[in-house]
């Protein structure tokens, strides 16, 4: 029997009560699962793929990655770029890497859609992205038991 998988959950901080609701449902999730995990918090939802190509790039300590955070529309675009890149980030390291990694980074319009998604008693977009990065987690684990 293979131990449990091993998450780290990356979660930026610039909305922290936000960040705090999906952290819940990701704990949640990972916990009916039976996986453990680490957190680490980053700024922004913009340093969230790096932090997860330094942890994977550190050693084979990790199964799968979380990514959390929200991103609120402002005036400005910075909010698209924000979006895009971090999305491309997390998406590069998935294929490029082959790193199983669940995204769970909210990007609204404004903060009352933020709330509704984040808690786990709300649509759960962190527990969400737990299933997901668990998903792959697996599928990963079938893919090289065949091929052995």
């Amino acid at each position: 029997m293979s131990p449990p998988p091993h998450i780290l959950i990356v979660e930026s901080r610039y909305y922290a009560h936000i960040a705090l609701a999906l952290r819940r449902g990701a704990e949640q999730a990972l916990a009916a699962a039976g996986a453990t995990h680490d957190s680490i918090e980053v700024p922004g939802a913009f340093e969230i793929p790096a932090a997860i190509g330094l942890a994977a790039r550190a050693g084979d300590r990790y199964d799968g990655f979380v990514a959390l955070g929200c991103v609120i529309r402002g005036q400005t675009t910075h909010y698209d770029h924000i979006c895009a890149e971090s999305a491309r980030g997390l998406q590069d390291l998935a294929v490029r890497e082959g790193l199983a990694i669940g995204y769970g980074i909210l990007t609204v319009e404004n903060e009352a859609q933020a709330l509704e998604r984040a808690p786990p008693e709300g649509r759960d977009h962190g527990g969400a992205a737990v299933r997901a990065c668990l998903a792959i987690v697996e599928l990963k684990q079938r893919l090289a038991r065949a091929g052995a």
